[in-house]
């Protein structure tokens, strides 16, 4: 087996396949990338068991010599391939686990692992219905969600985004119990329906992915895996079993104080007076208070016995509806909630000093997210 390849062509799908390489791993053959040289293209194949990437490279900077399959230590090979600086890489099979990279005067030689221990990976068919979504929509709602899941295992359905899709609607949630994202958006396309969670840190590989992408993604269901279809690349994520939660309960509908801030001001805000506010004992994030005050001023404070305080007054950038409340809660959820937002205003929805408060945008009805009051003495 042989064939040359254009280095900044082959750099940019080895990229792609890094996205489904583990970091650790019971089977060694996993940490290869699979080659499978074709007489007029190459298929390179990458998974973790949890992830499972296959990329298509059809291009004219492709030179076939002799076909082949070929399982190439993925790590090592990235590294070369990065820090080469040759316009042409040149691989060619030695005796039988011998592969030797050219590029230039340089020259290495990388022993392989036998080819058919690599496991079959069985992506999803595409004669399934695809629900189609425009990848920047599809990669603003994973920036606008997949940050509220949980990191804890305690509870696995929580690590997971849950995607629900009816009648061209489409509801995205996460929460990890003490915050909460939600997303519903109306797409153009019919599927069938599904409700299905998918692993956080897989859609946020997937966003890695879409930056380089602007077409629209092809999105394909079953009742364990899914599979996005990006050009000519194959994504395919395991989902997580177990019902997830019903969510809608804990939202409030009824909110008696309105507040709406400068997004930036409020942000910038909350990481001052967070400098010295203490920790939670149940997520060891910092707690900060906001106080609504009679002349509608809203006041942020932290109270450190061992450290010291923290005060800092904000002018809302509207008409306020409410009068005195005061709430404490965890500053690091409200600064991911204001991060993943677009617009430069944001309306906060206090419904009561001990139940969950709602941030919306004032330029998009469709996202929410919602964050737990924490009690303190």
């Amino acid at each position: 087996m042989n064939f040359s390849i254009n280095r900044d062509l082959l750099l940019d799908n080895l990229l792609v396949m890094q996205r489904g390489l583990p970091l650790r791993t019971s089977l060694p053959i996993l940490t290869t990338i699979k080659f499978d040289v074709k007489e007029d293209h190459i298929i390179l194949t990458s998974s973790n068991t949890d992830i499972a990437i296959q990329v298509l490279i059809e291009d004219e900077d492709i030179s076939i010599g002799k076909t082949g399959v070929l399982t190439i230590p993925g790590k090592f090979l990235i590294d070369i391939i990065r820090k080469s600086t040759s316009n042409r890489i040149e691989f060619t099979l030695i005796e039988d686990r011998i592969v030797v990279v050219k590029s230039d005067r340089s020259e290495f030689k990388l022993r392989l692992m036998d080819a058919t221990d690599y496991p079959d990976i069985d992506f999803l068919s595409n004669d399934r219905e695809p629900l189609t979504i425009d990848s920047e929509l599809l990669k603003t709602i994973i920036k606008e969600t997949s940050y509220a899941a949980s990191t804890s295992e305690k509870r696995p359905i929580l690590t997971g985004v849950n995607l629900k899709y009816n009648d061209n609607n489409l509801l995205v949630v996460a929460t990890n119990s003490y915050r909460l994202s939600q997303k519903e958006v109306k797409l153009r396309s019919k599927a069938t329906d599904f409700d299905i969670v998918i692993p956080s840190k897989n859609l946020d590989e997937l966003s890695k992915i879409l930056d380089n992408n602007s077409t629209d993604i092809l999105m394909y269901v079953s009742h364990n895996k899914v599979l996005f279809k990006i050009d000519n690349i194959l994504f395919q994520s395991s989902l997580l079993e177990g019902t997830y939660p019903n969510t809608s309960r804990i939202i409030p509908t009824e909110f008696p104080v309105v507040i709406s801030f400068n997004k930036d001001e409020l942000l910038l805000a909350v990481e001052r007076v967070s400098l010295l506010s203490p920790k939670d004992r149940d997520t060891n994030y910092n707690i900060i208070k906001l106080r609504l005050n009679n002349d509608h001023s809203v006041e942020l404070l932290s109270t450190n016995k061992e450290i010291g305080d923290a005060n800092e007054v904000i002018l809302p950038s509207g008409d306020v509806v409410g009068t005195i409340i005061n709430i404490a809660f965890s500053s690091r959820h409200l600064l991911d909630a204001l991060r993943s937002f677009n617009s430069n205003e944001v309306v906060i929805n206090f419904a009561g000093e001990v139940r969950p408060f709602v941030l919306k945008s004032t330029q998009d009805d469709s996202l929410l997210h919602l964050i737990l009051p924490v009690r303190i003495d």
